[in-house]
């Protein structure tokens, strides 16, 4: 056991306005399986850099462990894969590497294969085999199960159980929830650390949230009687002070006294007012307000939208997947379910008008408008403005929606490029919300989304029409939205 202390961390990126870090000091214990949150673009990535000696700060950071970080860079991904992970953990045997990888439910076989003929879950499975097998490593796992089916996420969510020395960023509540016992969260002021996993963090926060928003009605109400006192005290003494000028007969030292004596009460309330109003200052600062979202979708004339019989789809002259039937009636939220590779992207990339090879029958109305969130963000460059307009959307409407979403006014003025994951998929949702239609076709819309902004949608989901069909791997995301399922497979 050792620790990795942190002391008035400070970093901010050049030509930035304000610093990500400001003297942030915590410590965290190398035997911790630790979970790291914070919304999109506060800088847990930026920080895992930072541990990892990839950019310069003011402050200290002192550790006596070595970190490793996932995703691992491979140079040459045509070489097999054992080879590659030889070279992550050079002391391991290569049964060491194949007894992780049973754990993983990663077949031995693939190990042996050229790494770039993997799939994402299974290159993920191969890197976890051995980066865990590193001698006094604190491993640094960022966002590992995107892209994962259900099963997937739960062989490394179970592995991660059973595994200590690690911090784990990752938006999945079930996730953190299984395999973490510590969290590190991002908050507007600085960064926390707690006992407890995930959900044991939320619990503690909307206590907190709900006791400061409690004590800040209460000294808001105070300041609020205090202010009306001392004002009344003010006016009489100053009513007083004259009178005793224009009166014959009157005690005017006792008056002037009494004026006197009123109007030291009424700083002294005044004091007090400023204490209660600069404790009140103190609330809140940590508090991440939502807004609720809207979505304006079209209401098409008949029950059933879209639909297949026996449809099959192909890569080339391979077919992908078992045959399809499915019916999209107005109002279906369907969750388009399988393992990685089943076909799910490739059955909603059809439905959104792409050309794909296909047998069987398939029924998509030309007339049908379709609002379609791709998996891909790596097309999103340049400005918001230019962006907005390539989509005939409102921009005034379309930046509305980021603000609700947690983009600050500087994001508008900077390229996507620049943004962080999370943040280039807000610009995807954001721009769909914008778009009327009868049908909302989404593809992993959550991949690196904050947890905040996850409930979000799923408010704006659970109380809509809309008519959706989604690809989507948050367990909890699908039992909230989903009216019914499908299999690709």
């Amino acid at each position: 056991m050792s620790l990795i202390q942190v002391k008035d961390l400070t970093f901010g990126y050049d030509g930035s306005y304000d610093n990500i870090f400001e003297d942030v000091s915590f410590a965290i214990d190398t035997d911790w399986r630790l979970g790291f949150t914070g919304r999109n673009g506060r800088g847990k990535t930026t920080f895992l850099r930072l541990l990892m000696g990839g950019l310069e700060y003011s402050g200290k950071i002192a550790s006596a462990v070595d970190f490793a970080y996932f995703p691992y860079a491979v140079d040459d991904k045509t070489k097999p894969t054992i080879e590659i992970l030889n070279g992550i953990a050079p002391q391991a045997e290569d049964w060491e590497i194949i007894r992780e990888a049973d754990l993983l439910d990663l077949d031995a076989d693939v190990l042996y294969r050229p790494f770039d003929t993997l799939s994402g879950g299974e290159q993920t499975k191969a890197f976890l085999s051995a980066l865990f097998l590193g001698e006094n490593r604190f491993l640094l796992i960022d966002e590992p199960t995107n892209h994962l089916d259900i099963d997937a996420r739960a062989s490394v969510g179970r592995y991660l159980q059973r595994k200590k020395s690690f911090l784990l960023v990752s938006h999945d509540r079930g996730l953190l929830d299984l395999c973490t016992d510590h969290t590190l969260a991002i908050n507007k002021t600085g960064i926390e650390v707690i006992a407890g996993n995930f959900s044991q963090w939320w619990e503690q926060k909307q206590r907190r949230d709900a006791f400061e928003g409690a004590q800040n009605e209460r000294l808001a109400q105070k300041v609020s009687a205090m202010r009306d006192a001392a004002a009344r005290t003010a006016r009489w003494s100053d009513k007083t002070e004259s009178g005793k000028l224009g009166e014959r007969g009157v005690d005017r030292g006792y008056i002037g006294h009494k004026a006197a004596k009123m109007m030291k009460r009424s700083k002294s309330a005044q004091q007090r007012m400023e204490r209660a109003a600069d404790e009140k200052s103190q609330l809140l600062k940590n508090v991440e307000s939502t807004h609720p979202l809207n979505i304006h979708p079209l209401k098409y004339h008949a029950d059933v939208l879209a639909s297949a019989r026996d449809l099959r789809l192909f890569y080339g002259d391979t077919q992908i997947c078992r045959p399809i039937s499915m019916q999209v009636r107005r109002g279906d939220r369907i969750a388009v379910c399988g393992k990685n590779g089943s076909g799910k992207s490739t059955l909603l990339k059809l439905l959104a008008g792409t050309d794909i090879k296909y047998t069987g029958d398939l029924s998509v109305p030309a007339r049908l408008g379709i609002s379609y969130v791709p998996q891909d963000t790596s097309q999103l460059c340049g400005g918001l403005k230019e962006y907005a307009g390539s989509y005939d959307v409102d921009e005034s409407l379309f930046k509305a929606i980021l603000q609700k979403l947690d983009f600050s006014s500087l994001q508008f003025g900077k390229p996507m490029e620049s943004y962080s994951a999370g943040q280039k998929k807000k610009v995807l949702i954001a721009r769909s919300l914008c778009e009327q239609a009868h049908l909302y076709i989404w593809d992993e819309p959550l991949n690196f989304i904050d947890v905040f902004s996850r409930m979000q949608i799923e408010e704006l989901l659970a109380g809509s029409s809309a008519t959706m069909l989604f690809v989507e791997h948050d367990a909890a995301f699908c039992e909230k939205i989903a009216t019914g399922s499908i299999t690709c497979g």
